[in-house]
């Protein structure tokens, strides 16, 4: 694995780390958390030196960033209505499903803005599918960006284990109607067992933070 440097603008300690072992506890758990991780030591110290504002705002997003660009999902930096406890610089995935089965979507929102990043469906499925779906999704979409290590916020304990597990353990029949959503699981099934990732996944407590930000709200 390649060496990477992780730069923390803000945290229990900031500063530059040569491993996730080492950044891990500096941010997660921490309110307001801002860090990222770099290829090379001089990016790192560039980033660090100029700060988390004046950092994001010389690296907007574009629906062109490839992997490895230096980038936030949604490039903003205003304050979300988020619960004080929550790592804002996070994204937080959710599904919704008329019927279970029935036509089932999902969507990925950033934490710091409340932004939707990425939506999909509806498709015919299910809901815990669709938490599945979107894990995997947030997790590759924010490899290709390079922020390997932002966390991801899941309401569905059953998704989690899926995604830790590599296998949609749905009972869901596959057949012509479903032919799509299954060609979707395998697609993501491979990218787990193909890829490596430090993105925390966290239950979001929906008992005491209520319902997470990317709700669909049709409960």
């Amino acid at each position: 694995m390649k060496q990477k440097f992780y730069v923390v603008w803000q945290g229990a300690e900031t500063g530059i780390f040569t491993s996730w072992e080492e950044c891990q506890p500096k941010v997660i758990g921490q309110v307001g958390a801002k860090y990222k991780s770099f290829k090379t030591q001089a990016e790192a110290e560039e980033a660090f030196s100029m700060g988390f504002d004046a950092y994001i705002q010389a690296n907007p997003p574009s629906s062109s960033d490839s992997e490895g660009k230096k980038s936030h999902p949604s490039g903003g930096d205003s304050e979300g209505a988020t619960p004080a406890p929550a790592i804002n610089d996070s994204i937080a995935v959710d599904a919704a499903c008329s019927g279970n089965p029935g036509a089932m979507e999902y969507r990925g929102v950033y934490l710091r803005t409340g932004k939707e990043i990425f939506h999909y469906g509806p498709v015919f499925g299910t809901n815990n599918i669709g938490e599945f779906l979107a894990i995997v999704h947030g997790l590759a979409l924010l490899k290709q960006k390079g922020l390997d290590t932002m966390p991801i916020y899941s309401d569905s304990r059953n998704a989690q284990l899926w995604v830790r597990g590599k296998k949609c353990k749905t009972k869901l029949e596959r057949n012509a109607k479903t032919e799509e959503l299954y060609q979707m699981i395998e697609r993501a099934e491979n990218w787990l067992k193909t890829n490596t990732y430090a993105n925390p996944i966290i239950k979001w407590p929906t008992d005491e933070w209520g319902e997470i930000p990317a709700d669909f709200g049709r409960k």
